[in-house]
């Protein structure tokens, strides 16, 4: 069965259709190479994906463990290169809500998003950095 259909829709934007929900998603070209910059482009979309990812496999392993991670989120940054043109680095900051995690529960989440998919598929030349950001409640 097909994952989804991306046609293009002329100046540098495509649509991402997924077969099986119908969802879309709008793709548009940087400005620094030569688009408008109106939407995700398809390195930024790459990009998110790791995040995405890793937040669903923390998801999956916190579901099987009984840890609560509501109110986790990443943010991403990615940073290109040149010749090739192409994903040089791309840092992930995990930013978990203000709760008291034990060590285990805290290796537990990091092991998972560690293991996702996505960041077993990229390049080994692709520099990745990711972080996770602890905050005890009260420890403003």
């Amino acid at each position: 069965m097909k994952t989804a259909k991306v046609e293009y829709l002329g100046d540098l934007q495509t649509r991402a259709t997924h077969i099986r929900s119908g969802q879309q998603i709008i793709t548009d070209a940087p400005p620094d190479n030569n688009g408008k910059g109106s939407a995700f482009s398809p390195t930024d979309l790459a990009s998110t994906s790791l995040a995405s990812c890793m937040l669903t496999v923390m998801g999956i392993a916190a579901n099987t463990h009984k840890i609560n991670i509501t109110g986790t989120y990443a943010d991403v940054v990615k940073k290109m290169k040149d010749a090739p043109r192409r994903i040089g680095t791309i840092e992930v900051d995990v930013f978990m809500p203000e709760r008291s995690y034990t060590s285990k529960e805290r290796t537990i989440l990091e092991n998972a998003a560690k293991t996702c998919p996505v960041l077993r598929s990229l390049h080994p030349d692709l520099e990745e950095v990711i972080r996770f950001h602890w905050t005890e409640p009260n420890e403003h």
